[in-house]
Formats: structure tokens, sequence, C-alpha cells
């Protein structure tokens, strides 16, 4: 139904407005949604994956993995880790939209100075070490609202004391859904026989375009060829002599373009449908493109 991602100064507050942002929920949303909130606790990542690149990448890939997991048409997931790159947040859209959710950005703002106070004063085990804090707060990639993928964007600063609850509910269930992005579609793939069914199938064609030329003499025109037990399809002729020859080469050109879409699993847009009278069927609007008169 919906994605909310949390962004962030590392000890900003984050958890406190998400948990604040999950209870309204909670209390607000249809009893049919439900409120799932993932975060580095939830995972068991500690603020020492953070420490240096190689601890943060494999941390930061188990999160979006648990994210993708656990979206769905049927809950609102609030993602509460300090998504500072914007690269990652964008990659928590793209997914999103590829499930068909509405997104929102929340923005927890506290100074830098709040920051390392509260880290100091935590008692959970969770704190930063002071030298990782110092390197996450530079490093920091502020959402903006004037890119796609952080918006609608909510700012939280220190000062309020609750989340701007009416205003995100209203985005979550009132706002766009963006189509998926085309370029993260999966390709529509063709059945592991289609080859077989695509050279078996024109082969059959072209004998059959000359037993017919044979029983009409060459005049031409339209005549009907029998696909298979239940399929015929129709083909127009020109009014002159086929050669076997060149008809092979046209059905040599039309099984090498064919190929090459199921090969590399890119089809055409739309229905694709690589049964026999289909295949039949793009062979003899193929030929009547490119016969001769």
């Amino acid at each position: 139904m919906a994605l909310v991602t949390f962004s962030g100064y590392p000890a900003s507050g984050k958890s406190t407005r998400a948990a604040q942002l999950k209870s309204h929920l909670q209390n607000t949303l249809p009893s049919h949604l439900s409120v799932v909130l993932v975060s580095d606790e939830s995972l068991n990542l500690l603020p020492s994956v953070y420490d240096d690149s190689r601890s943060e990448k494999p941390a930061r890939g188990a999160l979006f993995t648990a994210v993708q997991r656990l979206m769905g048409q049927d809950k609102v997931l609030i993602v509460d880790a300090p998504n500072y790159i914007k690269g990652f947040r964008y990659q928590l859209y793209c997914a999103a939209r590829e499930m068909k959710l509405r997104v929102c950005t929340v923005y927890v703002v506290a100074t830098p100075d709040l920051c390392r106070q509260w880290n100091l004063a935590r008692t959970d085990g969770r704190a930063y070490t002071p030298e990782t804090l110092e390197n996450l707060l530079v490093r920091f990639e502020e959402p903006s609202s004037m890119v796609r993928w952080d918006s609608p964007l909510f700012t939280v600063p220190w000062t309020d004391e609750d989340v701007p609850a009416d205003e995100i509910v209203q985005a979550l269930l009132t706002g766009y859904v963006k189509p998926p992005n085309s370029g993260t579609l999966a390709a529509a793939k063709a059945p592991s026989d289609a080859l077989h069914v695509l050279e078996q199938t024109s082969t059959a064609m072209v004998s059959a375009i000359m037993d017919a030329q044979a029983a009409t003499q060459s005049s031409g025109g339209r005549v009907t060829l029998t696909v298979s037990e239940t399929h015929s399809v129709q083909i127009t002729l020109p009014s002159r002599n086929l050669t076997i020859s060149e008809l092979q080469r046209l059905k040599r050109q039309f099984v090498t373009v064919h190929k090459k879409a199921i090969t590399l699993g890119t089809t055409e847009k739309g229905a694709v449908d690589w049964a026999e009278e289909s295949v039949a069927q793009k062979f003899v609007t193929y030929l009547e493109e490119n016969l001769k008169p």
C-alpha cells in the first residue's frame, strides 16, 4: 500500500519519530491495513556496521532485502534507518514503484550538536563511536522535495512534539501511485520450445506455399495454408512463380529477427504468443511485406 522512508542525521531522533508515526497509523488506518516497522535494530544491525564501508555495504543490502520482502498492498511499511545516501533512497523508491506503492519521506531534523549530545546520552548500547558519528554527519545527503524519490517530503524539526500524522496519512491514502519504471520491468520471456516452434513452423509454411503454388499453377491470389489439424492461415501470393530459394532466404531472415528476441529475452510490447498458429501468422505478414509482386 505504501512505503515511508525516514532519513536524518544519526542520533537525531528518527526511531522516536518512527514510533510516533506507527502509533498514529495503527489508530487511523482502516482495519484491513497493517503497519510494519523495519529498522537496523529489528534486523540486529549494530551501529558499528557504519564504522567502515566493508561492513556497511552488506548491512545496507540486508536492509534493502528485508524491505523488499515486507512490501505489500495490505500494509504501510516504515523504514527507520539512517538512509543518508540519496542513491539508497532512490533504490527504495524504485522498489516501491515496482510494487505500485505510494511513497513519502520523513526528514527528521536536529542540529549536529544535539545529535552528538543525544548519542553520548544513549544507554541502550546503540550509540555510534564519535568517529563514525562525525563521518556520517559529513556524508549525509539531505532529502529534497524537488526530487521524485524524496517526494512528498515531510520535515520534522527537533522542536516539534509530534510528526505531522494527518498530512502523512492523507498522502498515504490518497497520494498518486506512480507506475513502475519501464527500465525496472522484467521482460516477457519466450517459452523454452520457442526456437523449435519458430524453425519448424516457418519450414512447414514454406512447404505449404510451394504446394499451394503448384495447385494454383502460380496464378497467385488469396490461398489458405494449413498450419495444423486445427488451424490454418491465409496469404496473398504474387502472380508469379516463387522459387524455393527465395522463400528460404525470407524464412532465414524471419527466423534470425525473431531468434534474437527469444535468446535475449526481449519481446515486442503487448501480448506475446509463441504458439504455432501465431508464428505462422507472423510469418505470413512478413512474407506479404517482403515478397516482390
